[in-house]
């Protein structure tokens, strides 16, 4: 290739496309720490209370018509923001997505939704994916589905995940 193309080798690879990388013997790991710092400091969650989980697990999010608006544009950022992260974070993809489906009205509660996520992200910004090196090949898919879970507008949510040396490689 160094004969069509003007290249030069500038050492190992530790970030690309806004990922980190970290090369070892037996793999590599993927993870956005810096990215998560950013938007903390961003969104103003530097010096906030870690939340163990990135959604919360007894009240589940339901329409809320007489709640509170928020500002849409910090609200749409900030769920934006997360979207990009879920890339190598598919522990917050659900409640990325859960909270997203809230974006043209955006009330307090789904905001506080939103928060605990980045609370989550606080207190474990060091997780990612790890791709070992020397696994055998064996692509597997796993799929979910819940028809009409939501119990005020009756949504379903589907989400599934395509895994291959036991790594998932595609989530939705």
């Amino acid at each position: 290739m160094k004969d069509k193309f003007q290249m030069s080798c500038m050492g190992e690879l530790t970030f690309f496309l806004g990922l980190q990388l970290k090369q070892k013997d037996d793999g590599i790991f993927i993870y956005q720490d810096k990215y998560i710092a950013e938007i903390l400091r961003k969104f103003g969650f530097t010096y906030v209370k870690s939340a163990s989980t990135p959604i919360e697990t007894e009240n589940p999010l339901f329409k809320d018509p007489n709640g509170e608006d928020v500002d849409v544009h910090i609200y749409r950022s900030m769920i934006g923001s997360l979207m990009y992260l879920t890339s190598s974070r598919p522990d917050i993809m659900f409640a990325v997505c859960a909270c997203a489906r809230f974006q043209v009205t955006p009330k307090v509660s789904y905001l506080h939704a939103v928060k605990r996520t980045f609370r989550y992200l606080k207190g474990k910004p060091h997780l990612g994916l790890w791709y070992p090196k020397d696994s055998p090949f064996n692509l597997v898919a796993y799929s979910d589905s819940d028809y009409a879970g939501a119990s005020l507008d009756r949504k379903s949510t589907t989400g599934g995940s395509m895994d291959s040396k036991s790594v998932a490689r595609l989530w939705v």
